[in-house]
């Protein structure tokens, strides 16, 4: 097996002999650079991973800078560049470039750098030197920092969002960045509550986790004894998953919303209860009967609706209909637009209604193309060496156990086997038991006609649920289309659970 490295230390080496000739980087006029020659003068004027820096980039925006209008934080541009309250990296940004805060708002090559000028500073504070800054691992606390995060929680959060990009790949708006491993130092951030796992005992629907919103940002109430609940209102957040869990605890944002679904998987937050009373509508009598859904993403960008967002949104509100008696239609469930007096376009045009609504009601919903789900135990689907151990430690496993083995600098893969009726594009999903001690930077290699692809998941956080990992071109017939690698100079057992394979 192949591994994909990060760059090559002698271009970057090249780049910061050019470009590093000054403690304030000379700024070049030209207006419409392409994105990935903005990253790489950014990268190198600052001594910041180049690859990082569109990992922490594609978390805040999908590398969209939105014409230079501001996020629902006041953020701006590709690299979210804040201003409010409390956050001033937009500021931050001005004073170490020397630029004005309207260029670094609306031009791409100048956010860029301003948002690579922050992200150094915050390394600056943490005592990385030149030797620990070429090592992206050693960013974590850097990046955690950069998000600005009002609790340790937050901030892993923040963080594991941007190193998952390193592992799994970008490829967005001209930008990419390979698959890599890399093992996320997180220092403090280890003991910090892992903020993706589903809390049943303080949440409101089993499938959630439970980050409370800043009591300051919602009405106390004991809904449906004072108020009835009829009805469901679907967001976007104008932002990220992790900036708006952290908004919401922001005393002055004076807005929250009960539950908050993220792009990528589909994982769900809750904020407020739902007896409570969400500021979210922007109506007051619709805040009182309803229960607000926000949507990690931008009205303007469709890359952010994805299947996993969908199908759990969708199988929360059918929860939420059923529960409170809400109609599984355009009438119980509306779009912010739709609020009476609405000055919010969202969920927008890029929003499908009809795929959404045919999975909140379910007996509609079609059966996918084709799904299989391979497990471990699955009988002569799964094949792994004797390397391989079985254990049932973990609660958060799938099925009745799962397999695990130490990393090694050999090929041992444990194999999923599937028959695919076509050749075609398949989303390809894992699941795994996540512990602190499995592995930093799981290898999925995927069998597709022109190699294996492999990518690489922080089996340490995020598990317990279908985790996606890609789409990939797939060909028919019955092979191993899936497999988990034990060769990784991540640390921590690798795991072996289960995969699901959907067109």
């Amino acid at each position: 097996m192949t591994l994909v490295r990060t760059r090559s230390a002698a271009l970057a080496g090249c780049l910061l002999a050019v470009l590093l000739v000054a403690a304030r980087p000379a700024w070049s006029e030209a207006r419409d650079a392409p994105l990935p020659a903005a990253f790489a003068k950014a990268a190198a004027a600052y001594d910041v991973p180049r690859d990082l820096l569109v990992a922490l980039a594609y978390a805040e925006t999908h590398l969209d800078g939105h014409g230079g209008e501001p996020s629902a934080s006041n953020g701006y541009g590709v690299m979210h560049l804040v201003s409010n309250p409390a956050n001033r990296s937009l500021e931050k940004a001005a004073e170490l470039t020397e630029l004005a805060e309207g260029r670094l708002k609306s031009d791409d090559e100048a956010n860029v750098l301003g948002g690579a000028a922050v992200l150094r500073s915050h390394a600056d504070r943490l005592g990385l030197d030149a030797t620990a800054r070429k090592d992206p691992g050693r960013w974590y606390g850097a990046v955690a920092a950069y998000g600005n995060a009002s609790s340790a929680a937050l901030g892993r959060l923040y963080a594991d969002a941007v190193y998952e990009g390193l592992g799994l790949g970008i490829d967005a708006r001209g930008v990419r960045v390979e698959p890599q491993e890399v093992t996320a130092d997180r220092g403090e951030y280890a003991k910090a509550r892992d903020l993706t796992a589903a809390d049943a005992a303080g949440a409101d629907y089993p499938g959630a986790a439970w980050t409370p919103a800043n009591s300051g940002n919602y009405r106390a109430a004991g809904r449906e004894s004072s108020h009835n609940i009829d009805r469901v209102v679907i967001h976007v957040t104008q932002g990220s998953y992790a900036g708006t869990i952290s908004w919401f605890q922001n005393p002055s944002a004076r807005v929250s919303a009960h539950y908050v679904v993220k792009s990528s998987n589909g994982a769900v937050t809750q904020m407020v209860r739902d007896k409570d009373i969400a500021w979210h509508a922007g109506n007051s009598s619709y805040n009182n009967r309803s229960i607000g859904i926000e949507h990690e993403g931008f009205v303007n960008d469709a890359s952010w609706f994805t299947d996993a967002m969908y199908r759990a949104s969708a199988a929360l509100t059918r929860h939420l209909c059923d529960k409170y008696g809400i109609p599984k239609n355009r009438t119980g469930i509306v779009g912010h637009n739709e609020v009476p007096g609405a000055t919010h376009t969202d969920p927008g045009r890029n929003w499908n209604w009809t795929t959404f609504m045919k999975y909140v009601t379910g007996s509609s919903t079609p059966a996918p193309a084709f799904s299989t789900t391979i497990d471990n135990a699955t009988s002569g689907r799964f094949t792994a060496s004797a390397n391989w151990g079985t254990s049932t430690f973990s609660s958060r496993r799938h099925g009745a156990d799962y397999r695990f083995a130490a990393p090694v600098a050999a090929s041992d893969p444990a194999w999923y086997t599937a028959t695919i009726p076509s050749a075609g594009t398949y989303r390809v999903e894992v699941w795994y038991p996540a512990d602190p001690g499995y592995n930093s930077a799981a290898p999925y290699m995927v069998a597709t006609p022109s190699g294996n692809r492999t990518v690489y998941v922080d089996q340490r956080s995020g598990g317990g649920a279908w985790r996606t990992i890609g789409t990939f071109q797939l060909r028919a017939g019955t092979y191993k289309v899936v497999g988990v690698s034990r060769w990784t100079s991540g640390t921590g057992h690798v795991i072996a659970d289960a995969v699901r394979i959907t067109r």
